[in-house]
């Protein structure tokens, strides 16, 4: 058998899913070895992640969504282990998956286990762990808030048809936004923070971001008196109308400020905070990507003197 052994952790909503057993049965008669394990309730994928590690498996896949797939990191990150992750894209957005062009057919996203990882950044907010992106304000919302149902029978389109559907209860948030060399303050619609490219089924906030230059993407939306134009542009995905309203920066750092909580996105996961500090970590995950991802930036952007204080 080829070494070394894997461990798929498969999100309890896939545990049916036939293409992935077809996959994994494939990948096995290749004579490869991939066990794998389902989440139940909260907390089995730290766990399950955690026990893989003391039965000495040194790669692990992530079987779901962006959300999966920052639990894993976080488990994997709070572990201190050097053990490698590959992702199994089969969430609905699968925003990080299409951004890195990782394969969406579960076979071919297990072949990239056959590459060598690469060490990639990985994003936090005040010790929080994101791989993908941080969004906030109304499009945070909108991510948050689509119904499961809806992201089964209209994939990415759920983020836009809920936002069309909300746009009654549009507010915009108002935060003083600093890193080095760049300072901004004033009422957002949205926000975002990329180790990534894009979220919200498909949102390019940040489409020149990278996961191993050491920095974070940063897009604001400023509010402007037609909001409604503004927010429906961002929700459909018009990368070249968003280019002409955001505010936009790369930094190693960044600190926020507002007066009253701004809802955070990191990868599926809601937070709220009125000071927030964002940072990276730097090459903390190795990770196995195409060698062609358009994540990969071929020569770093970051200097030393540019370090985060």
């Amino acid at each position: 058998m080829n070494e070394p052994k894997a461990m798929l952790i498969l999100h309890g909503k896939q545990g049916l899913n036939e293409d992935v057993r077809t996959a994994v049965n494939e990948w096995r008669q290749l004579g490869n070895e991939l066990a794998v394990r389902v989440t139940w309730e909260p907390g089995d994928t730290a766990r399950l992640v955690n026990e893989a590690l003391a039965a000495g498996y040194q790669t692990l896949v992530a079987g779901g969504g962006d959300g999966t797939v920052r639990e894993m990191v976080q488990a994997l990150l709070d572990s201190g282990s050097e053990a490698s992750l590959a992702v199994l894209p089969l969430g609905t957005a699968n925003d990080f998956a299409h951004a890195a062009e990782i394969p969406l057919e579960p076979f071919d996203a297990l072949t990239l286990l056959n590459r060598q990882p690469i060490r990639v950044d990985v994003g936090e907010m005040n010790g929080e762990p994101f791989i993908n992106m941080a969004t906030g304000g109304f499009g945070s919302k909108v991510t948050a808030t689509t119904p499961n149902e809806l992201k089964r029978v209209l994939g990415g389109s759920a983020y836009l048809l809920t936002g069309l559907s909300r746009f009654s209860e549009l507010r915009t948030a108002w935060g003083r936004f600093e890193g080095p060399d760049f300072t901004w303050e004033g009422e957002f619609l949205a926000l975002g923070i990329g180790n990534g490219r894009q979220s919200g089924g498909g949102q390019q906030l940040c489409p020149q971001a990278s996961v191993d230059d050491g920095l974070l993407d940063i897009c604001i939306v400023p509010a402007p008196a037609d909001t409604v134009g503004t927010l429906g542009t961002l929700l459909s995905g018009g990368l070249l109308g968003i280019d002409t309203v955001s505010v936009t920066a790369r930094v190693p750092w960044l600190e926020v400020e507002a007066p009253d909580e701004i809802d955070i996105n990191l990868d599926g996961e809601p937070f709220a905070a009125k000071r927030m500090r964002f940072s990276v970590r730097r090459r903390a995950l190795r990770l196995h990507l195409p060698a062609d991802s358009p994540l990969l930036r071929d020569e770093p952007l970051l200097r030393e003197d540019h370090q985060p204080a």
